[in-house]
């Protein structure tokens, strides 16, 4: 295959797992408006924490380069991915497109004419095809992405499924070529259909796991009042070959970047369409957190220890996280909290005294709380309050 010029915008996990996977064959520049990431970038240092992709710009010959300029990376571009995030403006019930658009108009204006504009970024049902409207043009795709946080690259590598919301002609052909050539796994399905339809993948996708944790967490909640064992039912009902032992593990919520705000603009979307069960998934997230909160005000104790910010291991950042909700919570209810965050540089993290040292933090915590029992904390769980089951993030 012939070495193509291809521009990523974003340099978050999405666009640097789809940079390093695809500047092994092409040239790949980066347009990342923080400068301070393209920098790290130019100096073969991942901006995200990411093993892989960490082991990537360290060790691998990588044609790969990051600027701030649009000019810079989009001239003579065949293919343009566009990374950027898309938060959830909660005022106007819908995701915040203006990067995205920003990003269409930018790369319209200096790619290659006849390039074609991948949106990898989540939006709402619709809003490709409404983006191709406004523009005229045919060179606008949607290809949602499916990756776990900290295991990017990896789920690059090796795709469950390619989707490509755009005609099965020419030059989307040749995309999907390209992606096939730079993974480890070769064979997985490829699905052509509307930008709209594949805009709706990525969100019912989204949703059913948000919709699979609250199910076992309502399922952990009947157990705990009931005085039974999850574990035992867990196990039980999991063993079904159409349910799977798998994204069964009860936690304090859904959380992390995607779920919450996937789950909302979902249901944004439906609009005048009857529903109930996408509304539930939001609810019962809420609901589960309430529940967990009156737990522990049962046990009253003295010194609540938050143990991490972040939902599971590999993750960089906890917006959004189902902690912080717990955190709002117990402050108003005027408890004593004390945070152990290796992420949070500085004593204090919103007022809350921040422990660097882990024994001291155990030390100083009457309860522990912490969404997954990790490995530090084996030898303390009596102080522990968890609803981890299986000792693994899902």
């Amino acid at each position: 295959m012939s070495r193509q010029k291809i521009t990523i915008i974003g340099a978050g996990f999405v666009g640097m797992s789809l940079a390093v996977l695809l500047s092994k064959v092409h040239d790949v520049r980066i347009l990342e408006i923080d400068e301070s990431k393209v920098n790290k970038i130019n100096a073969k240092k991942a901006p995200i924490n990411d093993h892989d992709i960490s082991a990537a710009l360290k060790n691998k010959n990588l044609n790969l380069s990051a600027t701030t300029r649009p000019e810079e990376a989009l001239l003579h571009s065949n293919f343009v991915f566009i990374a950027t995030p898309t938060n959830f403006d909660e005022s106007l019930n819908v995701f915040d497109t203006t990067a995205v658009e920003t990003s269409i108009q930018k790369s319209l204006e200096f790619s290659n004419s006849e390039s074609l504009i991948i949106i990898k970024s989540t939006v709402p049902i619709g809003f490709t095809e409404a983006q191709a409207l406004k523009y005229d043009t045919n060179r606008i795709i949607f290809s949602p992405e499916f990756l776990r946080e900290g295991m990017a690259l990896h789920d690059n590598l090796y795709p469950s499924r390619l989707i490509i919301g755009g005609k099965e002609n020419k030059i989307n052909t040749f995309f999907s070529k390209i992606m096939i050539d730079v993974t480890e796994k070769k064979e997985f399905d490829i699905l052509y259909m509307s930008a709209t339809e594949a805009e709706a993948v990525k969100l019912f996708s989204n949703t059913f796991l948000a919709m699979r944790v609250a199910f076992f967490n309502e399922l952990d909640s009947f157990s705990m009042e009931k005085n039974l064992s999850p574990f035992n039912i867990v196990k039980g009902i999991s063993l079904d070959s159409r349910i799977g032992d798998y994204y069964n593990n009860p936690s304090f919520g859904y959380g992390g970047y995607c779920l919450p705000k996937d789950t909302k603009q979902l249901l944004s979307n439906y609009e005048d369409i009857p529903q109930t069960l996408i509304e539930a998934i939001i609810q019962s997230n809420e609901i589960r957190k309430d529940f967990l909160i009156s737990k522990i005000e049962g046990i009253n104790p003295a010194t609540i220890g938050i143990y991490r910010l972040i939902m599971k291991e590999g993750s960089e950042n906890f917006r959004e996280s189902a902690i912080l909700s717990f955190i709002t919570k117990l402050q108003e209810n005027n408890h004593e909290i004390i945070l152990y965050e290796p992420m949070i540089e500085g004593d204090l993290y919103e007022g809350i005294p921040v422990h660097n040292n882990l024994e001291d933090f155990i030390n100083n915590s009457d309860m522990i709380i912490a969404n997954r029992l990790t490995s530090d904390l084996k030898n303390y769980e009596d102080k522990v309050f968890t609803r981890d089951l299986f000792h693994r993030d899902t």
